[in-house]
């Protein structure tokens, strides 16, 4: 197996002026947020960490990358309801403010973003950021709607918050993609900044709804990564054979394989080969272009998702 990140150690926090207790850099209303954004000096970097709560090391992996390579750090706790289908867990998603605010603040946030659903989407709101990228992957397809929700969000958020820099997991490889596409294509002043993806010991992508999993699907859930490790093996193989290019049937086969051996595995919605910037489907995989190859399962009940970069990057 590769080597990947685990949890990280918590790095000094910022100093400055803006940052004390948790509690006291919550900001829940628009009003005393964009009150306390305009109070920081315009000569100042802020990276911005937008997520959904439910904290865990992966999260505090991007604050600390934003607390190394800017002088502010605002983060955002947003469970939101558009990027949520019919019969999708957004009642039941994990919701932990005191916890999470807390977690944000020794990772290095100066100041936290926690708005209501209804200063987000009041009933005059009636604009979506619609990415005709996300929406024709196979996660697009999958979930319909959802990379509508996510783009929208983002696009207050980064709005609001006015960023130098906005980072996010590479776990959600293809949110990821969306995300600079829509931040291009909208020009939007903010760097879009992708962070490795950080794991569990065992290899499992850490994700706030790993929390889902029973004992036993939990044992079972490395499967994903393995998978992946197995696709990419076939990958470098058949590089081996001076082909210069490996047909993505034979890396895909290898990935379903490794998946369709592990009983707890009830469904696979998806495998897929894709461009790394574009996310559209390949045919083959070459040595020179970033491929992203990405799975989505059913595992123990509960959906998990996961990918790895092949490619010059890797």
């Amino acid at each position: 197996l590769q080597s990947f990140p685990s949890a990280l150690c918590t790095p000094p926090r910022i100093n400055d002026p803006y940052m004390s207790s948790a509690s006291s850099i919550i900001r829940p209303s628009l009003s005393s947020f964009l009150h306390a954004r305009s109070s920081l000096p315009p000569h100042l970097s802020v990276g911005f960490v937008p997520t959904m709560g439910a904290l865990h090391s992966g999260h505090v992996s991007l604050l600390q990358a934003a607390a190394a390579e800017n002088d502010v750090v605002i983060g955002s706790i947003f469970v939101n309801p558009k990027q949520f289908g019919p019969g999708e867990d957004f009642e039941s998603y994990p919701r932990s403010m005191s916890s999470d605010a807390s977690r944000m603040s020794s990772a290095g946030a100066s100041l936290i973003f926690t708005p209501t659903i209804e200063s987000m989407y009041p009933p005059s709101h009636s604009t979506y950021v619609d990415p005709r990228l996300g929406e024709s992957t196979p996660e697009g397809r999958s979930r319909p709607g959802f990379f509508t929700g996510v783009s929208t969000v983002v696009v207050k958020l980064l709005n609001i918050v006015r960023p130098t820099r906005a980072y996010f997991g590479q776990k959600d490889a293809v949110q990821c993609s969306v995300v600079r596409r829509v931040v291009k294509d909208l020009n939007i002043p903010a760097d879009v900044v992708v962070v490795p993806t950080v794991r569990e010991p065992d290899g499992l992508a850490m994700s706030s709804r790993n929390a889902y999993l029973t004992d036993e699907g939990r044992s079972a859930a490395p499967v994903v990564y393995r998978s992946l490790v197995a696709g990419e093996a076939a990958w470098v193989e058949g590089l081996g054979g001076g082909g210069g290019c490996v047909p993505a049937g034979r890396i895909v086969s290898a990935v379903r394989a490794v998946l369709d051996a592990e009983p707890m595995v009830t469904e696979v919605q998806y495998v897929s080969l894709d461009d790394n910037d574009t996310m559209t489907p390949v045919d083959v995989a070459g040595a020179d272009v970033d491929l992203c190859l990405s799975v989505a399962v059913k595992c123990g009940g509960v959906r998990l998702i996961d990918n790895i970069v092949l490619g010059k990057e890797r």
